[in-house]
């Protein structure tokens, strides 16, 4: 039998179900985005144990902060599973899959894309039930739904959610913020000198990345208007981070390397709005209810952007051709079909997204007119 919920069919749930074991081992951003459905988890089987497999950063995440995730095993380094972190000491998979069978799961989700990878090692742990996403090249599981491209990520992963049991409870990522995180947060940065702002210039994909200079444009003006303005960045975002700083030319505050990821949260949590391309660190600060200005490509904005504009502003780049060959980067609707353009540069696809733009739904977001949130 079938019901029906808000966003859509929903299959009757499993009995008897213990443990629950969920892959997705990839980055913040993409974690963040399985938040709802991990949520819609913990609501439909509220005894039940959430074990996520994910990497050793996630564990660190998880340790005592409150959430649907009640334990994480961290899963091997694999090719379509996930990267090595630095300094990681090797593990064997096959190891990790003979202790995952001990676990005995009774459900087994892959909320990790198209299943190619991951889909052997989810039917490899011997659950009772597996289901997950499915292009059509990848092996099926007991219960699946076709990766389709364009389709946004929350509503990706509740349709998986869905095929056993679990209608959706929310489609907004929402983390918890501890005292601990807020704590250290405080330490680094003590208080505040006015609104606070934080600008992320990174991203991995140099794609995504809006001009460095423009973000110093962004805070040169915030300051101004008596912001005090954070420039966050990982360690292998340093430079980047410098040259914003630099071509700001007034008193910003780099913090690289300074907090740990719960720390960041806690920054985030205590910013009046975070200014971001689209990476790890904006949806990190849109899940623990910081207003946010995000710079997308078009197709990450139809997947990953926030549907909300009470207190988030997603402004697209509308570039789709490769700055330098004039190819069609657009993938199709299915990965492997005509149309999926791919080129070897890795120039920005968001620079044309005007200055003007940004500081004008920053400021909006920073002084809401009467009867705005």
């Amino acid at each position: 039998m079938v019901a029906l919920s808000l966003l859509g069919p929903v299959a009757e749930r499993v009995p008897e179900v213990e443990r629950i074991a969920v892959l997705r081992a990839n980055a913040l951003g993409d974690f963040i985005f399985v938040l709802p459905a991990l949520d819609a988890l913990r609501a439909a089987y509220p005894e039940a144990e959430i074990v996520l497999l994910g990497a050793p950063w996630h564990a660190k995440l998880w340790r005592d902060r409150p959430g649907p995730v009640d334990r994480v095993l961290v899963v091997p380094p694999a090719d379509g599973i996930r990267h090595p972190e630095p300094d990681e000491p090797a593990a064997s998979l096959d190891d990790f899959l003979a202790g995952a069978r001990k676990e005995r799961f009774d459900l087994a989700l892959q909320l990790h894309g198209g299943g190619a990878n991951s889909n052997p090692l989810i039917s490899a742990l011997g659950a009772r039930v597996t289901a997950g996403l499915r292009t059509e090249s990848a092996p099926p599981l007991d219960r699946w739904i076709r990766y389709v491209y364009y389709q946004h990520e929350v509503i990706r992963y509740l349709e998986v959610a869905a095929l056993v049991g679990a209608p959706a409870t929310t489609i907004l990522p929402a983390l918890a913020v501890t005292d601990a995180d807020r704590t250290e947060a405080a330490r680094v940065l003590g208080p505040a000198r006015g609104p606070r702002v934080a600008l992320h210039p990174g991203a991995t994909d140099t794609r995504r990345r809006w001009p460095a200079e423009r973000f110093a444009e962004v805070a040169r003006e915030l300051v101004g208007d008596g912001c005090e303005v954070l420039v966050t960045g990982t360690p292998a975002e340093r430079e980047l981070v410098d040259r914003v700083v630099e071509a700001a030319g007034v008193p910003l505050r780099p913090q690289v390397g300074t907090l740990s990821l719960g720390g960041l949260a806690g920054c985030y949590a205590g910013c009046a709005l975070v200014v971001s391309n689209d990476t790890g660190p904006l949806h990190l600060a849109a899940a623990v209810g910081t207003s946010t200005v995000g710079i997308f490509w078009v197709g990450n904005f139809i997947n990953t952007a926030s549907p909300l504009r009470g207190r988030h502003r997603p402004i697209s780049s509308w570039t789709v051709h490769c700055p330098v060959c004039g190819v069609d980067c657009t993938p199709g609707i299915y990965p492997h079909r005509p149309g999926d353009g791919e080129c070897p540069h890795r120039d920005s696809f968001v620079t044309d997204v005007p200055v003007a733009e940004v500081l004008e739904a920053a400021r909006e977001l920073l002084r809401p007119e009467p009867g705005a949130p």
